[in-house]
């Protein structure tokens, strides 16, 4: 086999070309079996296998910057890397990351797991080498779905602007995470789709080429009439109006043709915008089927495609999604609004019973903040269901536009807490901190999947500014549901079990951390009480005031940022309200990023276990009688 010879990319380069095509379908064969068994992004990887294999061929890594956009495409680089071996470690503790990662390989020149990032990094690269007098290439690669990221189009304005060169790759396969939406979808429908344009380009480049040493003015003419022809057939040709040469559409799947492509780019001076059209999935009847549910696939089965799962309990996304259609049932107000997260976000549900209340913004995090800020002030009930990592792209829209405001948005934030596998780009554990410190926000987390319920009707019922639900990316605990939903008092918390010699004040997953180790304590005549501190803001004042005057020791557990989380918030009453007697420990998240594992693995980490938590607390309760006695 060809990838078998392949460590480093100068062992592809001692290959031919007519070579390539065996390694491509080689590569995908090789991403299709291990996949089956660690799961990871398989559609976005299968799709860019001749991409990656065309820049490692003709360019020079690490010296020439490969600079992909969100990196969750990046498998089949790693593999062309010297990573191959290491892929049944891919997204595993200790193991292979999902994206790219700088400490990984020197290959590795830029880490996002985010999108529309890479045309800036690009633009900073090349400005860099340029001051610095250097002479290699810097090459972006971006998706069709990212480039709808404003900060992608503002990057975009400045490369224009600075002429530098560099190569952008836009690599159109119709698809973010879920389809597309929005005007440069639209726009790039038609630079796809135009057959006239492609047809007489083609013809015209055929009709050039048949010119004997073709140069000068005579070339300086053909170079403008092909111009002239992309604006007489495809008007604005919007990619050349930002100041980049515009090369394509060009089949991404073809190597012979990516190459020529890459060639005619290097012959311009200043930034180029290469436009490929590739099949996300590609190589994998499944996967090019439902490209959406292979993005991100568990482990599955090669022959049938059957994703192999395991049954439980259902995910609290899926309790949102139901509950937010039963709510949205009895009030028209209500509507939904997600950026390019559909799917994820537990709202294809409703975006089928309500098509007209369902908005799927596009990878455009700031903008869905402040058009729910505006749809809140004209009366309407705007829930915002995102990703806690994605919603730190709208901080500023939360601030000026929505809390400032004091107006009714809906926060329905997702994958609060440990992600998983996914690793430290999309750890969903500093909401907290930079949400809580901001006036008129209220957040709360639910301990169930039946009290998440309750928060939902809470929080479409509240009429005094924005309302955060935050709920983690994990199956739920199997609860009855109360067949009527009720509002929760804001700000109250609830006790779960009672107990006289100490309180673990826990929210979310770790009301159910906290009552294990309670048990573990009672066996030993410890009694450790338990609170479900379900609102981190307001806090329950009256009930640590409570716990003040009986003078326990308390711990607190929560699976967010320590710094600026409920923790800090409790100590901050606590001081203020000159109760500094009081003996308050934290648990939570260090100050440092946790990298992919499973959540099992991520909470045993950083501590946060019944069996830690109990001896945490033991060693505060045999404190506290040492100074009694």
């Amino acid at each position: 086999m060809l990838l078998d010879r392949i460590d480093s990319p100068s062992d592809l380069k001692q290959l031919s070309l007519a070579e390539l095509p065996q390694l491509a379908q080689e590569i995908r064969q090789f991403l299709i079996e291990n996949l089956s068994a660690t799961g990871g992004h398989l559609a976005p990887n299968l799709g860019v296998v001749e991409l990656t294999l065309a820049l490692h061929y003709l360019y020079d890594s690490p010296r020439d910057k490969f600079i992909f956009d969100v990196g969750h495409q990046a498998y089949v680089h790693k593999i062309l890397t010297g990573r191959k071996d290491r892929f049944g470690t891919l997204r595993q503790k200790d193991g292979l990351c999902g994206f790219v990662k700088r400490s990984e390989s020197e290959h590795d020149v830029w880490e996002a797991g985010h999108s529309s990032t890479s045309l800036s990094a690009a633009a900073g690269m090349a400005l860099a080498r340029d001051l610095k007098g250097e002479s290699n290439k810097v090459i972006a690669v971006i998706g069709d779905g990212a480039l709808t990221g404003g900060m992608a189009l503002e990057a975009m304005n400045h490369i224009g602007h600075e002429k530098r060169n560099l190569i952008v790759v836009l690599n159109d396969n119709e698809m973010s995470i879920a389809p597309n939406v929005g005007a440069l979808h639209n726009y790039l429908g038609k630079v796809r789709s135009d057959k006239t344009y492609r047809k007489a380009k083609d013809e015209f480049e055929t009709l050039v080429r048949k010119i004997p040493a073709i140069g000068g003015k005579l070339a300086k003419t053909a170079e403008r009439l092909k111009d002239s022809l992309k604006y007489l057939v495809v008007p604005g040709m919007l990619f050349e109006e930002f100041g980049l040469k515009y090369f394509g559409p060009v089949d991404g799947h073809d190597i012979e043709k990516l190459v020529e492509a890459f060639h005619q780019a290097e012959k311009v001076n200043g930034p180029v915008l290469i436009h490929i059209l590739t099949i996300k999935g590609k190589g994998y009847s499944p996967a090019e089927a439902d490209s959406f549910k292979w993005h991100g696939i568990t482990p599955y089965k090669i022959e049938s495609g059957q994703v192999v799962k395991s049954v439980g309990p259902p995910v609290y996304t899926d309790v949102f999604g139901k509950t937010l259609i039963e709510l949205a049932e009895r009030d028209d107000r209500i509507l939904a609004i997600t950026p390019a997260m559909p799917g994820g976000s537990g709202l294809l549900g409703f975006a089928e019973r309500f098509p007209n209340r369902m908005f799927d913004v596009g990878i455009a995090e700031q903008h869905a903040a402040t058009m729910a800020a505006a749809m809140a002030l004209e009366g309407m009930k705007p829930v915002f269901a995102v990703y806690s990592t994605f919603l730190q792209r709208a901080y500023d829209q939360v601030v000026h536009d929505i809390c400032r405001q004091k107006l009714n948005v809906v926060f329905a934030i997702d994958r609060a807490g440990f992600v998983g596998a996914d690793g430290e780009t999309h750890q969903g554990v500093y909401d907290i901190a930079f949400l809580r410190h901001i006036p008129n926000m209220v957040i709360m987390m639910p301990k169930d999947e039946n009290e998440l319920r309750h928060m939902l009707k809470t929080a479409v019922e509240y009429e005094d500014g924005p309302i955060a639900v935050r709920y983690p990316r994990i199956n739920g605990l199997g609860v009855p549901m109360d067949p009527e939903l009720r509002p929760i008092p804001i700000g109250s918390w609830e006790t779960v079990r009672d107990g006289d010699y100490a309180a673990i004040i826990a929210i979310g997953p770790m009301v159910q951390v906290a009552e294990e180790a309670a048990e573990l304590l009672k066996r030993e005549g410890i009694q450790a009480r338990v609170v479900n501190a379900r609102f981190v803001k307001p806090l329950d004042e009256e009930m640590l005031l409570s716990l003040a005057k009986e003078n326990i020791p308390l711990l607190v557990l929560e699976e967010g940022s320590e710094q600026g989380g409920l923790g800090g918030a409790i100590l901050e009453f606590y001081a203020l309200a000159g109760q500094q007697h009081i003996s308050v420990g934290m648990l939570g998240v260090p100050d440092r990023f946790i990298e992919h594992a499973t959540i099992k693995e991520q909470r045993a980490e950083v501590g946060l276990t019944p069996e830690n938590v109990a001896q945490e607390l033991r060693k505060r309760v045999v404190r506290k009688r040492q100074r009694a006695t």
